[in-house]
């Protein structure tokens, strides 16, 4: 009996699959059957050392996702490891923190070029191949902020909002065309980009005060959204946010 959830043979691009919710996903994934290509700055050994452990095919692609540079050089690369590329996860972020009257168009444009710009030109290189196969799997890593406002992080909001709507754009162009797009917005997971929340005691208690699950979530609660959506399971769901919060939205 065929099962719906099973990855093997698929091969699997993860940006920022070094730490936190990108690797996560990654060994996910993994788990599930599929290979993997490891982008970003930092060289993912770990991901890649355990992918193999499973008997996965895995690589690591250097690459700076502050630029569209190394966009196409990703889908190449993945493809002359493996021969095919069925996934991409855009889960490679940054975020700058300031009050809104005092933020700099730096850290605005490093943010929006990161985690929106790069990440739309990796879905429309990745997509190029995908269209020719008539299949495909495109995850985006969204945000509690795709939803709500925050404070103190304009540029990481306006960046995650904007993964929302993307996400449900190219999800109109691309599904008559056999690919799926989707998103996955964490909720408070604990992680280094986190950190400053989790150390500032009156920040963290109203955080898990208001989460139903009454805890921080953990990069490995993502893993089962992920290989969902990579998977024959979710052929019918397109232009969806999976909420994997621990009920943060529902409170």
């Amino acid at each position: 009996m065929h099962n719906p959830f099973d990855l093997s043979g698929k091969a699997a691009v993860v940006t920022g699959a070094n730490t936190g919710i990108g690797q996560a996903i990654a060994l996910a994934l993994a788990a599930a059957g599929a290979d993997l290509a490891c982008v970003g700055r930092t060289p993912a050994d770990d991901t890649v050392e355990a992918a193999r452990r499973m008997g996965r095919k895995a690589v690591i692609i250097a690459a700076d996702l502050s630029t569209i540079e190394p966009v196409q050089r990703i889908v190449d690369e993945t493809l002359a490891a493996f021969g095919r590329l069925d996934i991409l996860v855009n889960n490679a972020g940054i975020i700058r923190r300031a009050d809104a009257v005092d933020f700099s168009e730096a850290d605005w444009d490093a943010v929006i070029d990161t985690n929106l710009k790069s990440a739309f030109f990796l879905c429309q290189a990745a997509a190029r191949h995908m269209i020719a196969q008539s299949q495909g799997k495109i995850i985006n890593i969204a945000s509690m902020l795709t939803f709500q406002g925050g404070i103190r992080v304009p540029s990481y909001t306006a960046s995650k909002s904007g993964i929302g709507g993307l996400t449900k754009l190219l999800a109109n162009e691309w599904a008559g065309k056999g690919i799926n797009v989707n998103a996955i917005a964490p909720g408070y997971i604990a992680t280094n980009n986190t950190a400053a929340l989790q150390a500032d005691e009156a920040r963290n208690k109203a955080i898990v005060d208001r989460i139903p699950a009454g805890r921080w979530g953990e990069p490995g609660d993502l893993g089962g959204a992920a290989v969902f959506l990579a998977s024959d399971a979710a052929r019918y769901v397109q232009g969806h946010i999976l909420a994997v919060d621990g009920g943060w939205l529902a409170r």
